[in-house]
């Protein structure tokens, strides 16, 4: 029989190793992702790594860069992954050309006044960019943007194909078209799903298309990124967002994000994108591929 000073031994080392490698309880957290590839990899990402922390999570992504916003200001959202250069222009409305440490300092100021707190940043920036066949692009002599301006006043039928969200947001095609000086009637542009934009490029279906940078299918599909180089797009650098009660609850969560989000940069994730969109391979599966070969979990 165990004397009272051995039952309390064993005790005191069980909420030790609880202490030390994950919350006492299984907290609650709900982790919000958009709905395109590298959101879908980051959220679903985070939620086994988080789970394998202890964490009882819930994953809702698929969702769009509103309604995800909204989720996480009303409380049915606890983590996100977001862009700089969305909060920055589309949720606070800045329209200031600041540079990526500043937009990231203005964003977690500006989040902060909301409970949202702006974690470490991943060295990640997934701006949008202009794309076009390789060999057309390199045929034609279009390296950037300038380039293809000059394409577009001479060939008036050229089509664009962008995602839904991009045409009508504040830092979309409206004041890129101000600023590069074009014009396109709406018979020249092509809204669709994000996904639908590379296999329409690939086909040849359209002339030109809206990317992210990191996107894997870029170099699967063999399109040219083109440069912008009158820096019209921000900077995009995706960050884990967490609600302030949140953190304060689980003291642990900051420093295991900001692990998670270390690990993470443009080569990588347009690697895993890659495997998706390209390779095919579930989403799921290259979450849990890269947690493993990072150590980030068993």
């Amino acid at each position: 029989m165990k004397s009272g000073f051995t039952r309390f031994t064993a005790f005191a080392a069980t909420v030790c190793s609880l202490v030390a490698f994950g919350p006492a309880h299984a907290a609650k957290l709900t982790i919000g992702g958009k709905n395109f590839t590298e959101q879908l990899i980051l959220s679903n990402m985070t939620a086994q790594y988080l789970r394998s922390k202890g964490y009882n999570v819930d994953l809702k992504n698929g969702l769009g860069s509103v309604v995800l916003r909204q989720g996480i200001e009303s409380k049915q959202l606890d983590i996100v992954w977001e862009y700089t250069g969305t909060s920055l222009i589309v949720y606070n409305k800045v329209n200031e050309k600041l540079d990526r440490q500043q937009t990231y300092a203005r964003v977690k100021e500006l989040d902060a006044k909301r409970g949202l707190v702006w974690l470490n940043p991943a060295n990640l920036n997934n701006t949008y960019a202009f794309a076009m066949q390789r060999k057309r692009a390199d045929t034609e002599g279009i390296s950037t943007v300038s380039d293809l301006v000059k394409q577009l006043e001479s060939k008036k039928g050229m089509t664009l194909a962008s995602d839904m969200e991009f045409v009508g947001r504040s830092d979309g095609l409206r004041p890129m078209q101000k600023l590069y000086d074009f014009r396109l009637g709406r018979a020249n542009i092509k809204q669709m799903d994000p996904g639908l934009v590379y296999t329409s490029l690939r086909d040849g279906l359209v002339d030109v298309g809206l990317v992210y940078t990191t996107d894997g299918r870029n170099k699967g599909f063999d399109l040219k990124v083109l440069e912008d180089d009158k820096h019209f797009f921000p900077t995009y650098a995706a960050t884990p967002v967490v609600r302030k009660p949140v953190l304060e609850a689980n003291p642990q969560l900051a420093e295991q994000l900001n692990a998670l989000s270390a690990k993470i940069d443009d080569t990588t994730m347009r690697d895993l994108n890659a495997k998706v969109d390209v390779d095919r391979e579930p989403v799921a599966k290259v979450a849990g591929d890269f947690l493993k070969a990072q150590g980030l979990v068993k």
